[in-house]
């Protein structure tokens, strides 16, 4: 079956508007000749004369009446869509938008943002799910809007990302531990007994790494998925916990924290979305909110 040419539709709609060929014509800024060829091209494809000659006008057919009160509003919802999209009214923004993160983020930054989301778009709702993995198939199927996380080899390469801010691993111990005075050398470090953290299940890690070159093995007394849980071992043991800086500011209240006595790198956590969502205006929106509560510029964009 041949595709009928939707171009018709806006023809249709002026002549049926303006009931003459000739002002149709000048509406669509065609040539009277060029507008016959048109009315004659649409009357093959109804199956209908559409506009016959009565003196010396043109009156509709009943199909025509019939298909008047159908073309302008398909007409209109074609040209809304080959628009820009209107500029974003924050006001009566009713969405609902998921945010992925790692434990923690909740706790430092999520009351801000609340409060700033709900300040400038009341009807915009929040909701946050744990980041279990690091896998990008929770954003490539549109289940999370947007997420927070460190680069890696498993974050799809087509998605967006932006920097939010730079963050280091500092040791955390409960208030009153012996390291919470006096300096805290490789080999005092070293010495304590510590609660590793590692999603997948690893044994070392990065600190392990950093301590081999001086000679020195710290004991892992207890390995544990998440930052949190390290930290809750930490509140209430002798165990000594490595965690981010700035992600973990809430959750280490009441503890005490110091320096690392090794060199780590520092980690960059950054902002992570999918490319169909770049120019989505309610998005940029939400990715602005999350960039000025978490005290990130505007960074690199990769993608």
């Amino acid at each position: 079956m041949t595709r009928p040419d939707l171009n018709l539709l806006v023809t249709l709609d002026v002549l049926l508007s303006e009931g003459s060929v000739a002002r149709a014509a000048r509406r669509l800024q065609l040539s009277p000749s060029a507008m016959s060829r048109a009315l004659a091209r649409l009357r093959d494809a109804t199956g209908d004369p559409l506009l016959v000659r009565a003196g010396r006008g043109l009156v509709p057919t009943p199909r025509a009446l019939e298909l008047a009160g159908r073309v302008g509003p398909l007409v209109e919802a074609a040209e809304a869509c080959l628009r820009p999209a209107e500029s974003l009214d924050l006001k009566t923004l009713a969405r609902t938008f998921t945010l992925r993160n790692r434990e923690g983020f909740v706790e430092n930054f999520g009351p801000a943002l609340i409060a700033r989301v709900a300040r400038q778009a009341p009807g915009v709702r929040l909701r946050f799910v744990q980041k279990l993995d690091r896998e990008s198939s929770p954003l490539r199927e549109g289940s999370v809007d947007l997420e927070t996380g460190v680069i890696g080899e498993a974050t799809g390469p087509e998605l967006r990302a932006q920097a939010l801010f730079h963050d280091r691993f500092v040791g955390v111990v409960r208030s009153g531990h012996p390291f919470s005075s006096g300096e805290i050398t490789p080999a005092r470090y070293a010495g304590g007994r510590h609660v590793h953290v590692s999603r997948r299940g690893n044994d070392t890690g990065p600190i392990d790494a950093a301590l081999h070159p001086l000679g020195l093995k710290r004991e892992i007394a207890a390995s544990v998925g998440s930052f949190s849980e390290a930290l809750a071992l930490a509140r209430a043991t002798d165990l000594i916990a490595s965690v981010p800086e700035r992600y973990t500011g809430t959750l280490r209240e009441n503890l005490f924290t110091f320096p690392l006595p090794v060199t780590l790198p520092e980690i960059t956590i950054s902002l992570i979305w999918h490319p169909r969502l770049d120019a989505d205006p309610a998005h940029r929106w939400l990715r602005l909110c999350v960039r000025e509560v978490c005290g990130g510029g505007a960074g690199g964009i990769r993608g």
